[in-house]
């Protein structure tokens, strides 16, 4: 079923995805390899790194009405020793060298977050 579901969300990519994608795809974002809308466990994640073990989630406007559940998902997903950075569309959209930024951060083991350009990792639970 997830598998099926994820071939759907492939072929029907928001904007934000498909931006995203085609920084990301074949290699493109540092020699790095990401897949896209793949199911891992009963989720289906948007963009995933499984040699850096990273995920990354845009989150439209319905996220802000389900916070609980991306907080159990992002959680469930960190039991399962994945990093997971979420950005707001707009963010990535009109700030993508920021986001760019924080995203090779971490595919390098460093702290995602960059104070100087204002972006956040939402999907990092604080110590």
């Amino acid at each position: 079923m997830s598998l099926k579901r994820a071939r759907e969300l492939r072929k029907k990519m928001t904007d934000t995805e498909r931006f995203v994608w085609g920084r990301l795809r074949s290699r493109r974002f540092v020699g790095y390899k990401f897949r896209r809308q793949m199911p891992i466990g009963r989720y289906i994640v948007d963009f995933v790194c499984l040699e850096r073990r990273l995920i990354l989630e845009l989150d439209g406007g319905q996220h802000a009405e389900q916070k609980q559940y991306d907080e159990q998902r992002t959680s469930w997903l960190q039991r399962q020793s994945f990093d997971v950075l979420r950005f707001w569309d707009h963010e990535v959209l009109r700030e993508w060298d920021a986001v760019e930024e924080v995203i090779w951060r971490r595919l390098q083991g460093g702290p995602a977050a960059s104070k100087a350009d204002g972006i956040v990792d939402r999907g990092r639970r604080e110590s």
